[in-house]
């Protein structure tokens, strides 16, 4: 046996097959002890276990094709250290920063190691050498002669079979990923996903692609084409209404990302099996009842496939995400941007953070973030995360909140902050039974069932997060808006709704599916009571200029493709991503035109129709004008100074806040108005069951039923 390995090595193929071994372990060791992935089924430990062998067979297999000895094995070590070097750099990198090297970090290599700096040698670690002690094993061998030189090239057609057998096998991988993970190439998730499911190198490789492409559409851009986009901003905006101009100046700004919540979800009751109602989420329908608060029950999401990611750029930037793909992740780490955190901070002294109890390159966020102007952003590593308080999307929303407040306190105000909460996340049954107690529904599709609760736990976590607020004193001098960012329930899920929300299953259509497409949106003033409920027509990319509006800050001199909701000049046309459309007489929705009275399909006469149609796709289109072409590097007139994202860092992020604290001519902190002591104990936090002592008792006496029996 040994002498058969060992006639095996001094081949070309069997050298080729030691090397493909090797990457293909060192691999696994940095999978499984470097990265943390997120495995979560056999599936995706079984993905992550085939993903290197496709690149590592089709890279290698390039040597193959080398006729002469010295040169074949040559290219085939270069290109083995390659890859390794690739693989080590990584885990470096992620020691530090919790995310992979990027085609522009590589470019940018000087920021890469400017960013690692004294802490480089702390990143070493002892195991670190099993990374690179097979070269000089390998080298040793070579020069003993114990691994010989074969001089017999490999024929042609075995180096293309090999090479074959390797595009094979990276199809076959890329089915299953996208079996397990719908849309991984085309959403683009997480760097992580990309490497879980393909590998190191097929994700330098895809982003190569997109930062080659991204660079081709830059390249052609010219400052030229900013005057379309002046032109139809100039023409599109709305003047504000003096009624409410300047309404909240100067309060803190607190966004609240009510998760995957959907409008029909406001004032729902859920009916039980005995047939008693029970209200879904009554703290969030108190505000959207309040005199204080502005609230619009025909405000629609307008995300793409970015989801999420696309609601923030929609909130923050006024701009639409991408047709194709989501904007974080392939623009956010590399455009120019005129974000509300950037425009508060240089125009108005406010600083900025977001909290967000998941990993920090989800959705790209810890670039886009600083891109945005953001001052800080503590994600899932500035949290206690375990598998009893989180799940997939990061962690729960009541100890999310509970856990912000330490941060919280000691921003200085004004401020302007979101908190993305994410138990109300597909597939909505993530809670421990400790959390259990509201009603399931009974439709026959698990996910639809599940929603409701999980939408009743985002409502308490929200209340008790209000009751800080109100305890702290930092409510009285905050706007507090919140949204949903996008659809709980899917189009193919929503017949299995329609019962539900008193409508016939058999009869449901892309009509009512585009009537779903409706999402809250409250700003909520304290301290005022001009507010209502507004059944103006709308959507995210018209958040931006309310918000600047109510906080007194003029936006005429911003690149915004929305209008102030509360503008006598809004125009009432919503455009989704895919082309659809939405206003108050008419819906347009999967290629088909709908009276909104009738609810039934029409034809208008041609140049009426394609009058909307062309002002809801123009929007789009000067949307991707912009981001496409990083046109707002070119845009000179907003007075803003040019963002450096190398000057926001966001690690030791508490002790930066301390500093400033200590250093400031006047500490504006809620910390510091509180004469230096903590609110965190304000923070209270119950159960379901200990808000239901109902529910308990009913637990209990079916707990002892099943004893019985």
């Amino acid at each position: 046996m040994k002498e058969k390995i060992k006639n095996t090595l001094n081949t070309r193929l069997g050298f080729f097959g030691l090397l493909a071994i090797l990457y293909w372990a060192k691999s696994i060791l940095a999978y499984l002890t470097e990265f943390n992935l997120g495995l979560e089924s056999p599936i995706q430990y079984f993905i992550l276990f085939i993903n290197p062998i496709a690149t590592t067979l089709l890279l290698l297999s390039i040597a193959l094709y080398v006729r002469r000895t010295k040169a074949s094995y040559a290219t085939m070590l270069f290109i083995y250290f390659v890859m390794s070097v690739l693989l080590y750099a990584n885990v470096a990198y992620y020691r530090e920063f919790t995310d992979f090297i990027t085609i522009n970090t590589i470019l940018g290599a000087g920021k890469v190691s400017s960013g690692l700096g004294k802490s480089t040698l702390k990143l070493l670690e002892p195991q670190d050498l099993l990374y690179f002690i097979d070269f000089v094993i390998l080298f040793i061998a070579l020069g003993m002669k114990k691994i010989k030189l074969d001089a017999r090239p490999v024929r042609a057609r075995m180096a293309l079979a090999i090479s074959t057998l390797a595009v094979m096998v990276f199809f076959g991988n890329l089915f299953l990923a996208e079996t397990d993970r719908t849309g991984l190439l085309t959403r683009t998730f997480s760097r992580d996903y990309l490497v879980k499911y393909l590998g190191i190198n097929a994700f330098t490789a895809y982003d190569a692609v997109q930062t080659y492409q991204t660079t081709q559409v830059r390249a052609q851009a010219s400052p030229n084409d900013m005057q379309e986009v002046q032109n139809y901003v100039d023409d599109h905006y709305a003047a504000p209404n003096d009624e409410y101009y300047g309404l909240a100046k100067g309060k803190n700004v607190i966004y609240i990302h009510l998760e995957s919540t959907q409008q029909f979800l406001i004032d729902y009751k859920l009916k039980d099996d005995q047939g008693q109602e029970h209200e879904v989420m009554p703290f969030v329908n108190s505000l959207y009842h309040d005199d204080s608060t502005f609230s619009f029950d025909n405000f629609f999401h307008q995300v793409g496939a970015g989801k999420t990611s696309d609601a923030e750029t929609l909130l923050e930037t006024s701009l639409f995400g991408l047709n194709q793909g989501a904007f974080f992740t392939q623009f956010g780490g590399k455009n120019t941007f005129e974000a509300a955190p950037n425009i508060l901070q240089q125009t108005q002294g406010y600083t900025s953070a977001v909290f967000h109890g998941n990993s920090g390159n989800f959705w790209n966020r810890n670039e886009t973030y600083k891109h945005l102007g953001y001052d800080y952003f503590f994600d899932a590593s500035y949290y206690d995360v375990n598998e009893d308080n989180s799940f997939q999307y990061g962690l729960h929303d009541k100890p999310f909140f509970d856990q912000s407040i330490q941060y919280l306190e000691h921003l200085q105000q004004p401020f302007y902050t979101k908190f993305v909460a994410v138990s109300n996340h597909y597939p909505y049954a993530q809670f421990t039974d400790e959390d259990a107690g509201f009603p399931i529904a009974d439709t026959g599709d698990e996910t639809i069932n599940g929603y409701f609760a999980t939408a009743n736990y985002l409502d308490t976590a929200v209340e008790e997060f209000f009751n800080y607020l109100k305890d702290s004193g930092l409510y009285d001098n905050s706007i507090i808006v919140l949204y949903g960012d996008h659809y709980g329930v899917s189009d193919g899920r929503n017949p299995q709704l329609a019962p539900l929300v008193d409508k016939d299953t058999d009869t449901w259509d892309d009509y009512d599916n585009a009537q779903m497409q409706r999402v809250p949106f409250m700003v909520h003033v304290p301290g005022q009571e001009k507010g209502g409920i507004s059944h103006t027509y709308g959507g995210e990319v018209d958040v931006l200029p309310t918000l600047l509006h109510l906080l007194g800050v003029p936006t005429d001199n911003y690149i915004q493709l929305g209008q102030d909701l509360l503008s006598n000049d809004h125009d009432q046309i919503v455009a989704f991503r895919n082309g659809s459309f939405m206003t108050p007489e008419y819906t347009f929705y999967n290629q088909t035109l709908y009276n909104n009275e009738t609810q039934r399909p029409i034809t208008l006469p041609d140049d009426e129709f394609e009058t909307l149609q062309q002002k809801a796709q123009k929007q789009l289109d000067i949307s991707d004008k912009i981001n496409n072409g990083d046109l707002l590097r070119f845009h000179s007139g907003s007075g803003l100074n040019p963002i450096d994202p190398n000057d926001f860092d966001y690690k030791n992020q508490m002790e930066k806040m301390l500093k400033i604290s200590e250093t400031a001519e006047k500490d504006t902190s809620i910390f510091g108005e509180n004469n230096n002591e903590s609110t965190t104990d304000l923070y209270e936090t119950k159960t379901y069951q200990e808000y239901h002592p109902e529910v308990a008792e009913q637990l209990e006496k079916e707990q002892e039923d099943k004893e019985k029996e």
